[in-house]
């Protein structure tokens, strides 16, 4: 109880059958003598041909606990969320099948209170304070006590903040250099209207000091569409005729179709707009 007060306390993680100390598995705990002093061994016949102890583990690498044990006869059906014990025995060994021992083992930040201990007696009128009695098991008694214990899962180490904010650098990249595109546009020159030419220059200027202008077309390739890369063929009489009667037109052409003198516009924004008089209205 001295390690209860102190709350160092680890719960069993597995419980298992063993013939001896040499097949108990690592990390687990045999439990070869009883609380009256008697010997554990399982086996009751005489000379006993093999032997079988029970042995727990209180190893958390596994991140389960036993939160529950309890005993079942072979004709009952095993209950939801439990299982049947595992077996370390010597080949060809076999443990008592007229009742088995069943474990819940769930994970071990699900639940705040687990089986911490098991001990055995003899059957007799012994009591064992703080422990729970689970049942009689082949001329054994079982007994388990159950509590809060202590998590043993390793915490995540706090990271220093400090020295992560001094890892960032809050300066801005180095300037980015103006992309080269690797198929440009073929365009005639002389070909630009006035306000093309307008709009390309204040383009390619950069937006500031730091940071290069770069338009929206830079190294995109310039391709036609597929329906439009076809050579006129007599097999096909409606694309020739299409063919044929593009037009190409000059920048006159241009001008002199879309060109607007805005005179009716320049005339409504000149005419005099009738003054209305405020003394007639409020008569």
């Amino acid at each position: 109880m001295a390690t209860m007060d102190h709350g160092a306390v680890r719960p069993l993680t597995a419980v298992a059958w063993t013939s001896n100390i040499s097949t108990c598995p690592k990390d687990f705990t045999l439990i070869n003598i009883t609380e009256n002093g008697a010997n554990a061994n399982f086996t009751r016949s005489f000379p006993p041909r093999y032997s079988y102890y029970l042995c727990y583990s209180k190893a958390t690498s596994g991140g389960m606990v036993v939160s529950d044990i309890q005993l079942i006869t072979d004709k009952d059906a095993i209950p939801h969320g439990y299982c049947l014990i595992a077996e370390h025995l010597e080949p060809k060994a076999t443990v008592w099948k007229k009742k088995h021992i069943c474990v819940r083992v769930v994970p071990v930040g699900s639940v705040d209170t687990a089986v911490l201990d098991i001990k055995l007696t003899t059957k007799s009128k012994m009591m064992l304070q703080h422990y729970t009695y689970v049942g009689d098991i082949h001329g054994y008694v079982l007994w388990c006590r159950k509590g809060h214990f202590t998590s043993c899962t390793p915490q995540a180490k706090p990271r220093s903040v400090s020295l992560d904010l001094r890892r960032l650098s809050l300066e801005l990249p180095s300037t980015p250099q103006p992309l080269k595109p690797s198929n440009p546009p073929q365009v005639p020159q002389g070909k630009l209207s006035h306000r093309r030419h307008s709009l390309h220059g204040t383009a390619s200027k950069p937006v500031d000091s730091s940071i290069q202008g770069i338009t929206a077309l830079d190294g995109v390739p310039f391709s036609l569409h597929p329906k439009f890369n076809i050579k006129p063929n007599a097999t096909n009489p409606q694309l020739n005729y299409q063919l044929n009667n593009i037009r190409i037109k000059s920048l006159q052409d241009i001008e002199n179709e879309y060109n607007y003198t805005f005179s009716v516009e320049e005339f409504a924004a000149k005419r005099t707009r009738p003054l209305v008089s405020t003394s007639s209205s409020a008569q």
